[in-house]
């Protein structure tokens, strides 16, 4: 995913409904959305943001479209993650851990599954 654009919180919004649904109409996807939901022109534009970004395709079907993602959930988590821990973390994986177990209060259970995955990637 060579792409210099990051979603907004609105894009990602639509996104993750359309991860979910794997493919949508905008009335489709707009029934997804919690209350209060946005207005159907104010989805349309997101979605034809997001096509221009290249993260999702439409096809015809009648008079409307049927939109689809072209990058994938964990494809553009791995990337948002990454760019994070280069970005904010000077590329240190373990400056990105240690940031989350300090400020995130992590419980003794979610440190314990953490040092289980370290061990397990040893």
């Amino acid at each position: 995913m060579k792409r210099t654009n990051e979603l907004t919180r609105a894009e990602l919004q639509v996104m993750n409904i359309l991860w979910d649904m794997g493919k949508g109409t905008v009335s489709e996807i707009l029934e997804k959305f919690p209350e209060p939901q946005p207005a159907y022109n104010t989805v349309l534009t997101f979605l034809r943001i997001l096509k221009e970004k290249k993260f999702v395709a439409s096809e015809p079907i009648g008079k409307q479209h049927r939109f689809y993602p072209l990058v994938q959930h964990g494809e553009y988590t791995r990337n948002y993650m990454r760019s994070v821990k280069d970005n904010l973390f000077r590329g240190s994986a373990a400056s990105l851990v240690n940031f989350f177990v300090k400020e995130e209060n992590l419980s003794a259970e979610e440190v314990e599954e953490l040092i289980a995955l370290l061990r397990k990637n040893e």
